[in-house]
Parts: C-alpha cells; structure tokens; sequence
C-alpha cells in the first residue's frame, strides 16, 4: 500500500530501520520457534537472514551497517550463536529431538530412507545424529513404500488405467528415492498394509 504524500507534498521517509540488538534477536527465534520445530543450523540460517534484510534496510536508508563486504554477518555472528546458546541451555533447541520426531514424521508419511536423511541434512541436521536416528528406523522401505503408494494414489489405490500408468507409478516411486524392487511391490503388490 502506497502512502499519500506528506501535507507539504513530498513523499514520506521510510520508516528508520531498528538496530540488530539480543533481545530482538531473541524474540525473533522464540517466535521462529513457536512456529516451527528446528535444528540448531537452521534456526542460525533463520537468524542470519533476518539480519541481512534489517541491514539492508538500513543500507536504504542510507545508515551504513554493513561491513567491507556488504554483509553484517561477521559483526553479528556471535550475537546469533549466543542465541542459540541460550535455547539449547533452556532445552527448547534440540537437534537429536527434531531429527527423531521429523524422520518419524517423514517415514509414517511414505518417504524413502534416502529422501528423509537428505532432508535433514538441508536442515543442518549433523551426520552423527542422522546416522544415530536412521540406525532406530523401526519402518522398512518396502512399508514407506506402500505408505507412499497410498498416499499417492499409485498402483493399487489408482482408480482408473492402473495398467496404462503401471510404468509411470514405478518411476514415480524410484524417484522418490525407493529402489526397484521396493517399488515393484508397492505398485504390483495388493496394496494391503503390512500391519
């Protein structure tokens, strides 16, 4: 929404951006937090560019807040560790909490064991975490597989042309990170759920 000019005519000055201080920071990742699970990477990514959009509005302004290199990301650095110092110590940012409950999430919802690692790992999940997570996997490929299939209406669940499309459910689902023979069975198989 555009402003109407000032009474004298001129445009209105944008607002002065506000500086980048703890307790902004801070209520910033509590409200990030409220919202969204997260790992400690991420959440440093989140923080990260929230700043950069505060400094560059800044820069618009005409203030100078950025560093040599047009970024403010040395200078705050240390204020977005400290940050997530404070949640981890409070327990409120737990990176081997979030990496069980997603991967268990990602699972029930039919995802590949090669696709729900690569998503933790975008979400800076760190490898030995992954790795003590995925060894816990109570749920095989061939039953994500089926989940996946279902979900997707594929193979079994389609209502119509399942033999026309039979090829293009097995690419769908190779695709989505399980193997050939995984699915082969979700597509070919009953449908019926392995419980």
């Amino acid at each position: 929404m555009i402003k109407p000019p000032d009474q004298d005519g001129r445009a209105p000055r944008p607002a002065r951006p506000k500086p980048v201080t703890a307790d902004w920071l801070f209520r910033a990742a509590a409200h990030y937090l409220e919202r969204y699970a997260s790992s400690t990477d991420n959440l440093a990514r989140v923080l990260e560019r929230k700043i950069e959009r505060r400094v560059r509005a800044a820069e618009a302004a005409g203030e100078p807040f950025a560093d040599e290199d047009g970024t403010a990301s040395a200078r705050y650095r240390a204020l977005v560790e400290e940050t997530i110092g404070k949640f981890v110590e409070l327990k409120l940012l737990d990176d081997r909490a979030y990496a069980e409950a997603r991967f268990a999430s990602l699972r029930r919802r039919g995802t590949s064991m090669r696709q729900a690692t690569a998503k933790l790992g975008q979400k800076g999940v760190p490898r030995e975490t992954l790795a003590a997570v995925t060894a816990g996997d109570e749920m095989g490929d061939a039953a994500a597989a089926l989940a996946y299939a279902k979900r997707r209406r594929l193979g079994p669940h389609r209502l119509r042309e399942r033999e026309e499309r039979r090829d293009r459910d097995i690419a769908a689902m190779m695709r989505a990170g399980f193997s050939y023979r995984d699915s082969l069975a979700a597509i070919d198989g009953a449908g019926d759920d392995p419980e």
